[in-house]
């Protein structure tokens, strides 16, 4: 019997969900790198739950930056999923209880992204582009991030296999979609050279936090959110 054929909607959602949850790999076995165990890492996925954020964190661990280092770059990474909910709130209302709270959970970029990219006339497909993409990468990064965790345990150094490298490149790997604008692009190189220059200057993790207060200054928040692509 062939399974049923999805929409275009969940087609994208269902794609993005695989693309974005396949990344958990390479932060789990980072996370045990960096020094957090199994449970630990299954908890920053379950309760982060922002690749950009999860993966800082661990980046400013794993070179030596201080918890409270790590928990400040983290956490000013991951403001900018609650200004999504000023565009999705038009056609995302009502939300109350149990669902509102699962909502903010699942209101990440690529739910965002996959939601704005249906017709404005088709709030329904635009729900449904943000319950399928926000619950698919949930699921699936959470379930690889485990995976990568446990056999991050078993490779020692993360240096012979050249997983000290990948946190940038995963991280490069999730941001490098949402540059679509000449503006995004000229803050983003902005903020790379501010982080670059002050790294030989300043502990671990806090060339980022200042390069994330120049990305703020110089607008980057303030971009539209429909510029974002998947």
């Amino acid at each position: 019997m062939p399974l049923p054929r999805l929409d275009p909607t969940r087609q994208q959602a269902l794609s993005v969900s695989i693309a974005t949850g396949a990344y958990g790999l390479s932060f789990g076995a980072l996370s045990v790198a960096a020094g957090l165990d199994v449970w630990q890492t299954m908890a920053l996925s379950l309760l982060v739950f922002s690749g950009g954020s999860q993966f800082a964190f661990v980046g400013v661990l794993g070179a030596g930056g201080t918890a409270a280092a790590a928990v400040a770059t983290s956490t000013f990474l991951g403001i900018r999923n609650g200004f999504y909910g000023v565009a999705l709130a038009e056609f995302m209302r009502p939300l109350r209880g149990l669902r509102l709270a699962w909502g903010a959970q699942v209101t990440i970029d690529e739910s965002t992204a996959v939601a704005l990219a249906q017709p404005h006339d088709r709030p329904d497909a635009r729900r449904v582009g943000f319950w399928w993409t926000g619950v698919g990468v949930f699921v699936l990064w959470n379930a690889i991030t485990v995976l990568g965790a446990v056999l991050g345990q078993q490779i020692g150094d993360p240096a012979d296999w050249g997983l000290d490298a990948a946190a940038a490149a995963a991280f490069l790997g999730l941001v490098w979609p949402r540059l679509a604008s000449r503006r995004a692009q000229a803050v983003a190189a902005i903020s790379a050279v501010v982080a670059l220059a002050l790294t030989p200057l300043l502990p671990a993790g806090v060339p980022i936090l200042v390069a994330a207060l120049v990305g703020v200054a110089a607008g980057w928040q303030a971009a539209p959110v429909e510029e974002v692509p998947e």
